[in-house]
């Protein structure tokens, strides 16, 4: 189900595949009388301050159901814009709650249709804005309408415990933190994964400035404005007309022509998204780390390290309620995942690359189970540490008391002469290489056919890219012991352009040994019979991001670049914790275009939305790695072990 939707509307889509645990459909599994002979099915709707109802759906366990653990029974909520179907209180889902443990273990479990979507009235606004100061019975916001839901929770269903807790992945992940925000007092555990908060920064709209677009045109192709109430109906995936979306989306022009031959008008959402683009008030209202205050409740905040739609957001909401909220007990959790990949797999492998163990499981009964029986039902559970992180590289599960790990101290990677890479800042007085950037023929974010945004893109191989004239590649000589960063990733990067606009894509990445073994039995085979995938050599990806150069003094206030001035682009990529090891080597490659993952800058300084086709100009991008101006990126680096 998940591969064949996610082909269809694009990886962005994920945000509501990820969405496993609430309930979508009728489907018969091994137990599937097992959620109606053990849980009694109610729907209501509950009214909000102003008057508004919103659709929940709640199921309660039945007398007896669980004789060791007869009640009463906590809530457990999921509010999300995806719908909480099948509707009709004789209906019933295949699974209910974050992992099976849950719904074998007693809790009342509750979904809930958010304002404006499918059963529930109102008016959907995306991302809504949180509203810091005191409401009034007209002022309603995602925090206010969970603390509404909990009051009439607690008052109509009968054998509760008097505590609740909350948890969704992506879009409900989103509400999961609105919702701990100035929370009702029975609200005592939350667990935002993979949680949407700035989309501007880092999270699914725009990454440095450029706008996702496969993504965005794939997933609003697919999530459109209802009218209310609205029952789901089948939904048409987008026809490309084509397996090739780089060649589909090149042929489309800007985004203006792209919204008004497919989309036509029909969705508000994607314009809003496409038409703003700085961070203007829209976006800066909609940055959820700006309001995490209040928050009384424990936390349990979880992300992946290969997350393709929402990598920032759980670093930015981990470290907004740390800061605000010191007393707080919040803890961190990144796994070796893709967008929801915790809920719905057994996360061994991604891609070629494999990590040796069931990741998704270990979090499942040590981590997530556990968070949630101790606050919510009063079992004993050791401390939990501030992170709980994969190792990648060596694939091991380590414990720290705060993120990043006090530990781990900055160095910088400089580049150098003949493509070398290392820790030695250069000591040439004059040094520079440069590439010629073609936005009609830009680089592809991968090097196979796709009509989609693949998540295995996150570890795949980059040698097709390091061939191509327009990047440029660093890397090291092969390691003579482990090196381990665990932290944020640094471009600081000195640059001239001929252009008065262009795009700096920074990718951090694995080299292997020449003679590492070959993958028997590959996972992901895209051609039937295909043969051993040859390791040696491999550069997986570790991480990538762009920067928009017009951005670098300002996400409000873009400035052109002067042609052939020297310039500074510095930025920060999301936290990583991996091993390069002995033998290995670590490349950085710079490139101008990553596409159609990001969409093509011109490389004039213009209304890239609506840029005309004389707009889109090569140009000549420099680099500099010289003793005053060196160019590098910094890392935090573990000591050796």
């Amino acid at each position: 189900m998940f591969n064949s939707l996610h082909r269809w509307v694009g990886a962005f889509a994920l945000i509501l595949l990820a969405v496993v645990c609430v309930p979508a459909q009728e489907t018969k599994v091994s137990g599937d009388d097992f959620i109606k002979s053990h849980y009694t099915k109610y729907e209501f709707r509950i009214p909000m301050r102003d008057g508004k109802r919103l659709f929940t759906a709640v199921y309660v366990p039945k007398t007896s159901a669980f004789p060791a653990d007869p009640g009463p029974y906590p809530f457990l909520m999921d509010r999300t814009p995806y719908s909480v179907a099948p509707y009709g209180e004789d209906k019933y889902p295949a699974h209910l709650g974050p992992s099976d443990e849950f719904e074998k273990g007693g809790y009342i479990f509750v979904y809930q249709d958010v304002r404006g979507r499918y059963m529930s009235e109102g008016e959907f606004i995306e991302m809504r804005p949180h509203i810091d100061d005191k409401k009034s019975p007209q002022d309603v916001d995602d925090s206010s309408d969970t603390y509404d839901t909990i009051e009439f929770l607690l008052k109509n269903v009968d054998h509760n415990n008097g505590k609740v807790g909350i948890w969704g992945i992506s879009y409900p992940g989103f509400y999961t933190s609105a919702s701990i925000i100035d929370s009702h007092p029975a609200l005592v555990a939350a667990s935002p994964q993979a949680p949407m908060t700035d989309l501007f920064k880092g999270d699914d709209a725009y990454h440095g400035g450029a706008f996702m677009l496969s993504a965005n045109f794939g997933f609003y192709a697919f999530f459109k404005p209802q009218s209310q109430p609205q029952t789901p109906h089948q939904s048409v995936p987008f026809d490309f007309g084509t397996p090739d979306t780089y060649r589909f989306y090149l042929n489309a022009g800007n985004l203006a022509n792209l919204e008004a031959q497919y989309l036509k008008g029909s969705n508000w959402l994607f314009n809003d998204q496409m038409n703003h683009d700085t961070y203007d008030s829209y976006w800066q209202a909609r940055d959820l780390s700006r309001h995490m205050k209040n928050v009384k409740c424990a936390v349990l905040v979880v992300g992946g390290w290969y997350d393709a739609e929402d990598l920032s957001g759980p670093y930015r909401t981990f470290n907004a309620i740390s800061k605000m909220n010191p007393e707080t007990p919040t803890t961190l959790v990144e796994g070796p995942w893709v967008h929801g990949g915790w809920a719905r797999g057994e996360g061994s492998h991604l891609g070629d690359i494999q990590f040796n163990a069931k990741t998704s499981e270990y979090f499942h009964a040590s981590v997530q189970f556990p968070f949630f029986e101790h606050y919510l039902k009063g079992k004993s559970a050791g401390a939990q540490p501030k992170a709980v992180v994969f190792e990648t590289g060596t694939n091991v599960w380590r414990h720290f008391e705060e993120w990043p790990p006090k530990e781990a101290k900055a160095k910088t990677f400089y580049f150098h002469a003949g493509g070398k890479l290392s820790f030695d800042a250069p000591a040439d007085a004059k040094g520079v290489d440069e590439y010629v950037s073609d936005p009609n023929h830009p680089v592809p974010f991968v090097g196979y056919t796709t009509d989609t945004v693949p998540q295995r893109y996150m570890v795949d191989d980059q040698r097709f890219s390091s061939y191509r004239p327009d990047v440029l590649v660093y890397q090291t000589d092969p390691l003579t012991e482990d090196v381990t960063i665990a932290g944020p990733i640094s471009p600081k990067l000195k640059i001239a352009s001929s252009g008065t606009d262009s795009d700096f894509v920074v990718k951090l990445i694995d080299v292997y040994p020449e003679d590492y073994g070959d993958a028997e039995g590959r996972p992901n085979k895209r051609v039937t019979d295909e043969p051993p995938l040859r390791m040696g050599g491999y550069q997986e990806l570790l991480r990538g991001e762009p920067m928009r150069a017009k951005f670098r003094n300002s996400w409000e206030k873009p400035e052109p670049l002067t042609p052939g001035k020297q310039t500074e682009v510095d930025f920060t990529m999301p936290d990583l914790f991996h091993t390069f090891r002995r033998g290995h080597r670590i490349m950085v490659q710079v490139q101008s275009s990553w596409f159609p993952l990001t969409d093509r800058n011109p490389q004039t300084f213009t209304d890239i939305p609506h840029a005309k086709p004389e707009d889109f100009k090569k140009a000549t991008e420099q680099v500099f790695r010289e003793k005053d101006a060196a160019s590098g990126v910094e890392v935090m680096v573990m000591p050796a072990r």
